[in-house]
C-alpha cells in the first residue's frame, strides 16, 4: 500500500470501480471494505470513509412501512454502514457520502418529486440541476457557479434533516441533494454520483476536498 497517500475506506458495493478511480485520482489510497469486518476494526489505520451508492436503506429501521419502489440492499449492509458512520463521527473521521450513503447519514423517506431523479442512459447522464448554498463546503469545492447539472439515480430522499446536518444543495422541486455537518472536520453527502465523472472532472473538487481533509491523521 502507498503510505504517502491517505487511506480511504470504501463501503462495500456492487460497482466499486468508479469510486476507486475517483479516490486514486484525488490522491487517496482506496481500501474496499467487506461486510464481514467489524465496523470499528474496519476503520483502524484509515484516514477517511467513503459511503457508496446502492440499493435502499430498510424503511423499518426508521419506523416506516416499505414503499412499493424500495429495493433492499445486500444483507447486513445497513447495519454495517450505520455502525461505520457512528464510529467515524465519534472520532471525527472525514466522511464523504454518495447517494445511498447520504441516506445512511440521514433518515430517508419517499417524497413525490416533480422532477425525474432517475436519469436514463449512461452513468454520467444528466437528470436535473441543483442549487448550491452560498458559503457551504460543497459550493466552495465546486466553484462559483451556484447551479450545477447533476446525474441522479434515486427515489429515496431526505424528509427531515438529522441533528447537526444542514442542507447545502437542492433540486428545483425542493428535494435535498447535498448535506454537510459544519461542526465536523469533513462530513459531506451528495445525492448524485460524482464518481461517474472521474474521467472528465466536473466534480473532482469534491474528491480533492475530501482527500485533503483525510490528510489530517489516522484513527488509532
Amino acid at each position: 500500500m502507498d503510505t504517502s497517500r491517505p487511506t480511504i475506506a470504501i463501503s462495500p458495493c456492487k460497482k466499486p470501480l468508479d469510486y476507486d478511480a475517483a479516490v486514486r485520482q484525488a490522491g487517496g489510497a482506496p481500501r474496499l471494505l467487506d461486510l464481514a469486518e467489524a465496523p470499528g476494526a474496519a476503520l483502524e489505520g484509515v484516514d477517511g470513509v467513503l459511503l457508496t451508492g446502492g440499493d435502499d436503506v430498510d424503511p423499518s429501521l426508521y419506523g416506516e412501512a416499505p414503499h412499493p419502489s424500495v429495493e433492499a440492499a445486500e444483507t447486513g449492509r445497513d447495519a454495517f454502514e450505520i455502525a461505520l458512520v457512528r464510529h467515524a463521527l465519534e472520532v471525527d473521521l472525514p466522511i464523504f457520502a454518495i447517494c445511498r450513503g447520504l441516506q445512511v447519514l440521514n433518515v430517508p423517506s419517499e417524497p413525490s418529486p416533480h422532477l425525474t431523479h432517475d436519469a436514463a442512459g449512461l452513468p454520467a447522464s444528466l437528470a436535473h440541476t441543483v442549487e448550491l448554498a452560498p458559503g457551504s463546503c460543497v459550493a466552495s469545492l465546486l466553484g462559483p457557479d451556484r447551479a450545477r447539472a447533476v446525474n441522479s439515480r434515486h427515489h429515496q430522499a431526505i424528509r427531515v434533516l438529522g441533528q447537526g446536518l444542514v442542507a447545502t444543495a437542492t433540486a428545483p422541486d425542493g428535494v435535498v441533494e447535498a448535506v454537510e455537518v459544519p461542526a465536523a472536520r469533513f462530513c459531506v453527502g451528495v445525492q448524485w454520483h460524482p464518481e461517474n465523472f472521474h474521467r472528465t472532472g466536473e466534480f473532482s473538487g469534491l474528491f480533492d476536498g475530501f482527500v485533503a481533509a483525510c490528510r489530517g491523521g489516522k484513527v488509532r
